[in-house]
């Protein structure tokens, strides 16, 4: 069996994050092409790794609004010559309690983690599906199976991204193409050390461990996973 992504076109959204560019230059490392989405101004040439300097970037893109979720992606595909796969990591998080918080947070975290996955991943279906053996990995959290104080809003979005995995695999489970979530804890970030500077950092996930994860569920070696909710903890 294969498990390398050698030569597979990726697309990748929430492109221009610390997750995202790891997993980006992960993916390149062995071997794959890569498009980065972003909300965010595309980075200059010089502002990117090195190793992504042929990535194609795709700036200002808002995944809430399907029109610009499916130009994107239709870009993407023709820029890398069609596309084997989708990553969603494009997302947001808020801390509030309910008591104290706004509904609209609700309708936010729900905008910005589970309408930015199905927004792409409904814009890539129709060049994944022509390829025959597609992959969607969407970045849920652990936080979607029990939410803490404060997670309330977050960790509903982040169990929908679950169920929108579970129910987009059952569509394509007979077209080839699998769709599967990461569960990832806390994730070893800049941000995430700025906010909570006591923590024991050693004890949270790394980025390339993630990306190691992304990359088996990209490999044929993963053909037979779909549905998948897939916990990668460190050691949190």
């Amino acid at each position: 069996m294969d498990n390398s992504v050698n030569g597979k076109t990726v697309a990748i959204t929430g492109g221009f994050g610390s997750l995202g560019l790891a997993a980006a230059q992960f993916l390149v490392s062995r071997g794959a092409k890569v498009a980065l989405i972003g909300r965010g101004a595309a980075p200059a040439g010089e502002a990117l790794p090195a190793a992504l300097k042929d990535a194609v970037c795709l700036g200002g893109v808002d995944l809430v609004d399907a029109d610009a979720a499916r130009a994107a992606l239709e870009r993407a595909a023709e820029a890398m010559c069609g596309l084997d796969a989708l990553v969603n990591i494009a997302g947001a998080f808020r801390w509030e309690t309910i008591a104290d918080g706004d509904a609209r947070t609700w309708d936010l975290m729900f905008d910005l983690n589970v309408k930015t996955a199905l927004n792409a991943s409904k814009a890539a279906l129709p060049a994944l599906l022509a390829r025959g053996t597609g992959r969607i990995v969407n970045i849920g959290a652990g936080a979607g199976q029990k939410a803490g104080l404060g997670m309330g809003a977050y960790a509903a979005s982040k169990a929908g991204v679950a169920r929108l995995t579970e129910a987009l695999a059952e569509e394509l489970k007979d077209k080839g193409v699998t769709v599967n979530a990461i569960l990832p804890s806390i994730i070893d970030t800049p941000q995430n050390r700025a906010d909570m500077p006591d923590a024991d950092f050693t004890r949270w996930v790394q980025a390339d461990e993630i990306a190691s994860v992304i990359a088996f569920l990209l490999s044929s070696d993963a053909r037979a996973v779909t549905g998948a909710a897939i916990a990668v903890n460190g050691r949190v």
